[in-house]
């Protein structure tokens, strides 16, 4: 059986399901936050583990800054966590002692156990219902999280949602990535294929400005080491600028070791992508293989809709009404 009970959250027994592709892939996805728990892609030099999981569900619950998990019902943040639609001004849950909400609050999507339906050796699908005025957002929700994974290594993200009345819905996939097991990812080359960027506060909120690139450290059109020579961290939203193919997808990102030679390609749908180079990153629990996550361990490339869209007209539509279906495919592919 690909399906094991990995622990339990306030009584309620979280699932595991492994998914195998016939190159040799792996990925374990939990029904504790939709998380993606670890993903191992074959290389020349054999197996390698790619991005950064924890060993328990009580880990999680304690100390995990959104390991591979699907935060909701709107991912990223929310300035002052409040927001206007049609009208009506929805007052939004936040953690205790900050001024904005993030990724749906302290209780959001990425914190509790979804429902596992339909699964077979390479997919697995996840729900979660969300009632009306659930963290302040209005409207009940249904939203679907379906992993799959694709020959020969590609973990494939399916994300959906409907609701019974107007809200707002941002889903992502919120793994860290580190493609060759080293202390930090500062040495890996990335290319973002985004021409513009949108400028934050000191409080990582939007200014409304979408700027552009060239000229700054947030210029990775060309592949080039994620560290940079004035010191700059990245907690950043990016707006696309890739052609989307026959397939629906964009080619947003690269990531590649120079250490191994792996690379992850990111085909999305979304029209952002929010890098984190985790510089933060601070875990006090060891990870998978007692591995210690310091600060850069990994970074996330979040496909997703731009940050506190629900109060920035010009930025992207995020609103779902009862006639429509919010709609997210990301694939992650690996190669060497």
């Amino acid at each position: 059986m690909n399906v094991h009970v990995f622990g339990e959250a306030d009584g309620v027994p979280v699932v595991e399901v492994t998914l195998l592709s016939k190159a040799g892939a792996v990925a374990k996805v939990m029904s504790w936050g939709a998380v993606l728990r670890d993903l191992v892609v074959p290389t020349r030099g054999g197996l390698q583990r790619v991005t950064l999981g924890l060993n328990s569900v009580a880990d999680y619950q304690a100390h995990s800054p959104s390991f591979g998990a699907v935060p909701g019902r709107f991912a990223n943040r929310i300035a002052n966590g409040r927001f206007m639609l049609d009208g009506t001004v929805h007052l939004l849950e936040k953690k205790p002692g900050e001024k904005h909400t993030l990724h749906g609050g302290p209780h959001g999507f990425g914190k509790r156990v979804w429902q596992l339906g339909s699964h077979d050796p390479s997919s697995a699908t996840f729900t979660l219902q969300s009632p009306d005025g659930d963290g302040g957002f209005p409207g009940e929700l249904l939203a679907t999280c379906v992993y799959r994974m694709l020959e020969p290594a590609t973990l494939r993200v399916e994300l959906s949602a409907v609701c019974d009345k107007p809200t707002v819905v941002n889903l992502t996939q919120h793994a860290y990535f580190n493609l060759d097991g080293s202390p930090d990812i500062l040495d890996h080359e990335l290319t973002l294929n985004c021409d513009f960027f949108t400028p934050t506060d000191s409080e990582l909120i939007p200014t409304g400005e979408i700027r552009a690139v060239a000229g700054t450290p947030y210029d990775f059109r060309k592949a080039r080491p994620v560290r940079h020579d004035s010191g700059t961290t990245y907690d950043t939203n990016f707006a696309a600028a890739a052609q989307v193919g026959d397939d629906g997808l964009a080619h947003m990102a690269t990531l590649r070791s120079p250490k191994n030679g792996l690379s992850m390609e990111l085909h999305t749908s979304e029209p952002g992508v929010q890098f984190y180079d985790a510089a933060k990153l601070n875990c006090p629990v060891p990870g998978l293989d007692g591995a210690h996550y310091g600060a850069h361990a990994g970074l996330c490339l979040e496909p997703q809709a731009f940050p506190d869209s629900p109060n920035r007209r010009h930025f992207t539509d995020c609103v779902l009404r009862p006639d429509a279906e919010y709609r997210h495919v990301s694939e992650f592919r690996f190669q060497t």
